[in-house]
């Protein structure tokens, strides 16, 4: 009796979990507490049961979730498209997993999938699925390339993997029955499984045994290690395609002391990560090796283009030999000459030397940093982790740490939706974030909540916890990669960065800075003028926000005034008018205020000859305007501007209105002086600058013509009738030949 049940119900494991039901009216006993809250949008239903979906793994949490039993992995990367039919086709394996698995004795269904009436409590087996393009970081750490590939685990180490791309779901079916039948010997159906085909609702899963269709019902002899086995219960070995055993964690006692030998998994040697420079050497390029080693590979290059006569290549020539021989085995370094080289250093578009560029594949960045050993080291290294790992993924947990070491950094939030075209237009920003800011992404709930999102996909930039948001109205403005970028270059600097050789220009150029110069010796005021310095920003920013949006609103409350007023006199012409109206502003039309901090002991010299300051009597507050080349010192009340969130807004406003009413300083002498003022007001004021050109043209015409005039009457009565400059009449006259003479008749009184 026993041995009929267990055959009973080792047939139900084969095919969906209806069979084990006399009609629908068991699936109508089940618990209240089993009972969905609503139906599952990626479920299907099969002989009028439910088959649930396939489990989705996350990055973050795949050691924890295969560490037990039996799992095996279906690593899916792809279009949506893809998705949606590789997800049908793989639901034909789902229907195994699902519950309830019910022998005949059995009255309900199983309280959970441990229960020995499911499918997964039997066999200790599992279904899941790894989207790729969502972890590709977590795919390309378990070494998965290529698809279709189906990964089984056992207990958190590969097993096994099916990855035969011309064969079809039959195959794949062999391959799991196989493994079933290793686990439970003689436990899998003797015809194997009749998979259904995408979409069917119905049908018979079980295939008939071939030795009983052809009329031969003699058993299979048994092997040597299974002989007692065999004789002691035929029912339950009877069929078998597979003798072979594994050491199962449900079955790794045997009270009987059986000597049937096991097999042990053992786990297949992990993919070991691509070395790169292995002489630990810069290699010179031609345009043939460029072309074959950089371009069309995706291998990282960090190149450097030099000529042999400039001087400050000669220079850097030792210390990037230095860098090659730090990053053997890390990163491919490599080098042009320009002058061997001319065509390709053009299309490189490489104008000074030297330019230093890092290449992976047909993406390029250029590196603006400095050229010691250490920055060179330094900057090589946070590229290789950029390549590496890609777009990493986070959760709230490790946001939350990352948001303590890090000042910017990108979030980008995604969901199921996302396609792969998203994320490859995602990791294509990843270069020219390098030594900047960091770019993670995540599907976060709890970050969801937090940052309060509701649309996919979105990309935000968190700075000393306040976030800013890139403005998409459709997903493909997501995957614009010079309108996003051009984005994250606007907002890439910390709230208050330190002033550097580097990022001087970004800092400094296009608006006014409040630049701190500090002593970073003083540990305690260095603390605290900083801490200052950051709540002087962010309040200023609070406050142009609001008033950005006051302003904004007005304008639209304007626009619906003579919306209701063209309606109410009924014209038709002024309604067009007015809903024609188009709100255009935006916060950039202002010129922007920006903080900084400068160390004024490193940056001494600097300090002292463009502002005056000298940081040892004490920390000071510089408003600079780089593009007029002038500054203020001082505040309304006349005294110096100190690291005081109540002195830098009081000053501030004052300077950052539409006309300064605070007198500034030069740094420059008064012709450049001169020259930089009538930059800024042309800049500023072009169409009166216009008239003003016009009016001194027309001016000018009218004095010009009113001087040739006068000479030309000064002129004629100087030479007479003739109105010529000389007169000659003969040898002897001239044009004052007739002066000290007589009359012109020659008498004298």
């Amino acid at each position: 009796m026993r041995r009929s049940l267990f055959f009973l119900s080792v047939l139900a494991a084969s095919i969906s979990p209806v069979y084990g039901l006399p009609s629908e009216q068991a699936v109508g006993r089940r618990d209240e507490a089993e009972k969905p809250l609503g139906p599952d949008p990626m479920s299907t239903i099969f002989n009028g049961v439910t088959v649930p979906p396939m489990k989705e793994l996350r990055g973050p949490d795949f050691e924890e979730s295969i560490k037990e039993d039996y799992c095996i992995i279906i690593p899916i990367a792809g279009t949506a498209k893809l998705l949606r039919q590789s997800g049908k086709r793989y639901m034909n394996f789902i229907m195994l997993t699902s519950n309830p698995l019910l022998s005949t004795t059995a009255k309900k269904a199983a309280d959970n999938e441990k229960s020995l009436n499911s499918f997964h409590g039997y066999y200790g087996f599992h279904f899941a699925s790894l989207n790729c393009a969502a972890y590709a970081d977590k795919c390309k750490e378990l070494g998965i390339v290529g698809y279709p590939r189906f990964v089984l685990y056992h207990k958190g180490k590969p097993f096994d993997t099916f990855s035969k791309e011309n064969k079809g779901m039959q195959e794949l079916s062999t391959f799991i029955e196989e493994k079933l039948e290793m686990i439970k010997p003689g436990s899998r159906p003797p015809g194997g499984v009749n998979l259904p085909k995408p979409g069917d609702k119905e049908g018979q899963m079980i295939l008939p045994d071939k030795d009983k269709a052809e009329g031969n019902s003699e058993p299979e002899k048994p092997t040597k290690g299974n002989s007692k086995d065999a004789s002691k219960g035929s029912d339950d070995s009877k069929g078998s395609k597979d003798t072979k055993t594994s050491k199962d964690p449900k079955d790794s006692k045997n009270p009987k002391g059986d000597k049937t030998p096991v097999q042990v998994p053992t786990p297949k040697k992990e993919v070991k990560e691509k070395k790169y420079n292995l002489s630990g050497s810069s290699v010179s390029l031609t345009a043939e090796s460029f072309l074959k080693l950089v371009t069309t590979t995706q291998d990282p290059w960090f190149i450097k283009f030099y000529a042999p006569w400039c001087s400050h290549c000669q220079a850097l020539a030792p210390v990037w030999q230095q860098m090659a021989k730090d990053m053997k085995g890390k990163l491919n370094v490599g080098e042009v000459n320009c002058e061997a080289e001319r065509r390709l250093c053009k299309e490189a578009r490489i104008s000074s030397y030297p330019t230093m560029h890092f290449f992976r594949g047909g993406e390029k960045v250029q590196y603006e940093g400095l050229r010691g050993l250490g920055d060179l080291v330094n900057y090589a290294n946070k590229a290789t982790d950029v390549v590496g790992l890609g777009v990493q993924y986070v959760d709230a947990e490790a946001f939350k740490k990352m948001e303590e070491t890090e000042e910017v950094i990108f979030l980008y939030f995604f969901d199921h939706a996302t396609t792969s075209e998203d994320f490859a237009a995602l990791d294509r920003l990843t270069l020219s974030l390098v030594g900047r800011a960091r770019l993670v992404k995540t599907d976060s709930k709890e970050l969801a909540e937090r940052f309060r999102i509701s649309t996919w996909p979105r990309l935000l930039v968190a700075r000393d916890g306040t976030a800013k948001y890139y403005t998409a109205l459709a997903p493909r403005d997501m995957r614009d990669f010079r309108a996003v970028l051009s984005w994250m270059q606007s907002v890439w600097l910390p709230i208050v960065p330190e002033l550097t050789a580097t990022n001087a220009r970004d800092v400094m150029d296009g608006k006014y800075v409040v630049l701190g110069i500090l002593n970073r010796q003083h540990n305690e005021d260095f603390v605290q003028n900083k801490r200052e310095l950051k709540n002087a920003a962010l309040e200023w920013m609070e406050k142009q926000t609001k008033l950005f949006q006051l302003e904004r609103q007005e304008l639209r409350d304007a626009k619906d005034l003579r919306i209701e007023e063209a309606d109410d006199r009924n014209d038709q012409r002024a309604l067009r008018a007015a809903k024609s109206m188009r709100i255009t502003i935006r916060e950039d039309d202002k010129k922007q205020v920006g903080f900084a901090w400068v160390d004024g002991i490193f940056w001494d010299r600097w300090v002292k000859t463009t502002f005056g300051v000298d940081v040892k009597n004490g920390d000071r507050v510089i408003i600079h305007d780089e593009s007029n080349r002038r500054y203020w010192d001082s505040s309304p009340n006349g005294v110096d501007i100190m690291p005081s969130r109540t002195s830098i807004l009081e000053t501030l406003t004052h300077i950052a209105a539409s006309s300064p009413k605070l007198k500034s300083k030069s740094t420059v002498g008064f012709f450049e002086h001169i020259f930089f003022t009538t930059r800024t007001f042309v800049s500023s004021h072009p169409f009166i600058t216009l008239a003003l050109c016009i009016v001194t043209i027309a001016i000018a015409s009218l004095w010009a013509k009113r001087q040739i005039r006068r000479t030309r009457t000064v002129t004629g009565k100087l030479g007479g009738s003739s109105m010529g400059f000389f007169h000659l009449d003969g040898k002897e006259k001239g044009l004052f030949s007739s002066v000290g003479s007589g009359p012109s008749n020659g008498k004298v009184d």
